[in-house]
């Protein structure tokens, strides 16, 4: 029987151990890659087969989205045509553990015809990648994990690895900011605190409102038909005066002075929590919220006029957190 915890926990070691490795032989390669790339005025292209492709199509993934303008070319397209979307402006990103690969060392003399900037990444700088490289990085693995030696294990993670490493030294070169993920990630959840406003998510039509002298069985059929557990109670100007929750009522019904007919402002909530301001963030609004315990924020204008509701439950479909 074979201990598989034992075994993935090797693996686990293997490949952190050449990472450390390679960290420890960092050198002024990476400053040098860094400064190409943030100071090309074009795009980076990056390019590889096989196993080193797929790493290279996610390295450019992550450069994309933390301002890098990269994409993925595969270099048996680019020998087929594709070649034309690597403009005189941009550099490549070629990626090759063995640095031998064939479809990828057939694009490299046209890559350099045309003075484009190359960086390398493969094992080594006598390799033919290596040599064609203006800039090498190097992919120093002493060891694969694969039991046999030969599939692409240790090698691959460090050239993600190494990519991620890129893509971070390329934002702190930028100053690429959370503001700017969330501005390439609008539909992420960082995008979503950061962008979505309370006046996106608000509930301004068919709200439950009465006035200070409806009867309390009148605020109950508004609550019904409002679906928000809550009623809105404004005076002539529209403003708002106090808010009936489903909470009020329960609590009313054990009062001894009890009575359908009472006015609804008698059992409500005076001087609910409100906000102004409804370009406020959405999570900010939604802190709000969880500080106050409350399930609905009024939204009014400055003078306290109502403007809408925001319930917490639109918030959290919306995805904010």
């Amino acid at each position: 029987m074979h201990d598989f915890k034992a075994i993935a926990k090797e693996v686990l070691e293997l490949e952190a151990k050449e990472l450390l490795g390679a960290a420890a032989l960092i050198g002024n390669e990476m400053r040098e890659a860094t400064e190409l790339i943030a100071n090309i005025k074009g795009k980076l292209i990056i390019t590889g087969v096989g196993k080193s492709g797929l790493i290279g199509a996610k390295i450019a993934a992550t450069l994309a989205s933390t301002g890098t303008s990269s994409f993925f070319l595969h270099p048996t397209e680019a020998l087929h045509g594709d070649l034309g979307m690597i403009g005189k402006e941009d550099a490549v990103l070629a990626i090759s553990y063995s640095g031998e690969s064939e479809e990828l060392i057939k694009i490299l003399p046209h890559i350099k015809r045309f003075d484009i900037p190359l960086i390398g990444m493969a094992k080594t700088k006598n390799s033919s990648l290596g040599r064609y490289s203006d800039i090498f990085l190097p992919l120093h693995v002493e060891k694969e994990a694969c039991p046999l030696d030969a599939a692409p294990t240790c090698s691959t993670t460090l050239t993600l690895a190494l990519g991620d490493a890129l893509a971070v030294c390329l934002m702190k070169k930028r100053n690429f900011q959370k503001e700017d993920f969330a501005s390439f990630h609008p539909g992420g959840s960082l995008g979503k605190r950061l962008f979505v406003k309370v006046k996106d998510l608000m509930q301004t039509q068919n709200l439950p409102i009465v006035t200070q002298n409806t009867k309390l069985k009148e605020a109950i059929v508004a609550m019904s038909e409002g679906r928000l557990g809550n009623v809105l109670i404004v005076d002539e100007e529209q403003k708002l005066l106090a808010i009936l929750s489903d909470g009020d009522l329960r609590r009313a019904l054990m009062r001894e002075d009890f009575s359908m007919d009472t006015i609804a402002y008698a059992y409500a909530t005076k001087n609910p929590k409100k906000l102004d301001d409804a370009t406020l963030l959405a999570s900010d609004a939604l802190a709000l919220i969880e500080t106050y315990k409350i399930q609905l924020l009024a939204i009014t204008d400055k003078v306290g006029r109502l403007e809408g509701v925001l319930h917490i439950h639109d918030v959290v479909e919306a995805g904010i957190k």
